[in-house]
């Protein structure tokens, strides 16, 4: 991706979204722009005119942690565009290491990993990467996200699914909140690593493809998906309230573990029930392993 572009764009979306009243500063008339003159935000970050349009124009490398920070601040930046800023600034430093990346394809999960996933019996648990590639499930999750899995082309691949299929407007009830995180998501990963050709490539298809997807890419919308509640629609067993954590794996950077649990004694836990016993009778005791994992066997994972 072009890293000059995606400062500039990330920047101007975020100094357009703050108004004067936001930051004690009076309205005024003949105001020409969305949010924030260039001029205010300088002096709000402590800063000269001329090095902010500079960094707003792209030539983000070399910025300090602390004219960084103070940008956040000045920008009203949330916890997750603060890291993303720091992440365009860190890309864009000509010493800059890329993240160690595996390709999609040929990872295979340590049998150790699959077992602590399989020892979630009671709600959906699976692996994932920045992509959205679904890497890892155990049974549940298998069962849970199984119309992702008859897609063409693998792995798996959540933002892929919301979408280009339409399914999904069945399985998401609430499908614009997210498709908003989905798009989020992927623009907070191509920020931290933005030569990620598979990701690339992912981005250049739904582009292609959704509309929609285009309209919220332009929104350089970044966020942290680590815990909350979904709502969800499944053709098994119908209406499914989960609550999820997230938790990125020490072992295996760039992935993560998602767990989904049901409130204990409630409609959503006795359908994940029901789920888990449907899961059990249509998979058999492969039900976990993915696709491309039965036929890659004997291709050893790359380290």
């Amino acid at each position: 991706m072009n890293n000059r572009a995606e400062v500039r764009e990330f920047l101007t979306s975020r100094r357009a979204r703050v108004t004067p009243e936001q930051v004690g500063l009076p309205e005024g008339a003949n105001r020409r722009v969305a949010g924030l003159r260039r001029s205010e935000v300088a002096t709000l970050a402590g800063v000269s005119v001329e090095y902010y349009t500079k960094l707003e124009r792209g030539a983000i490398s070399g910025a300090s942690p602390q004219i960084l920070d103070a940008l956040a601040k000045a920008l009203r930046l949330d916890d997750a565009e603060r890291a993303h800023l720091f992440d365009l600034a860190h890309a864009a430093s000509p010493v800059a290491r890329p993240p160690r990346r595996r390709n999609p394809k040929w990872w295979t999960p340590h049998p150790s990993l699959q077992w602590v996933l399989d020892a979630v019996t009671a709600g959906p648990a699976f692996v994932r990467n920045g992509r959205m590639d679904i890497l890892a499930t155990n049974t549940l999750a298998r069962a849970f996200y199984k119309d992702s899995f008859d897609m063409p082309g693998q792995p798996p691949n959540i933002a892929r699914f919301t979408f280009l299929d339409e399914r999904a407007r069945g399985f998401y009830p609430d499908w614009d909140m997210f498709a908003e995180v989905t798009v989020a998501i992927l623009r907070t990963e191509a920020g931290r690593d933005p030569h990620n050709k598979e990701l690339h490539d992912l981005i250049g298809e739904l582009s292609t493809r959704n509309a929609e997807f285009r309209r919220l890419w332009g929104s350089h919308n970044v966020r942290h998906h680590g815990t909350g509640f979904k709502t969800f629609h499944h053709e098994i067993v119908g209406e499914l309230t989960l609550a999820y954590e997230g938790m990125e794996m020490e072992s295996e950077p760039g992935l993560s573990i998602t767990i989904y649990a049901a409130e204990p004694g409630s409609d959503s836990a006795e359908r994940l029930q029901l789920l888990a016993s449907w899961a059990a009778s249509e998979y058999g005791r492969n039900s976990a392993r993915l696709p491309e994992q039965e036929n890659s066997q004997s291709a050893p994972p790359p380290r």
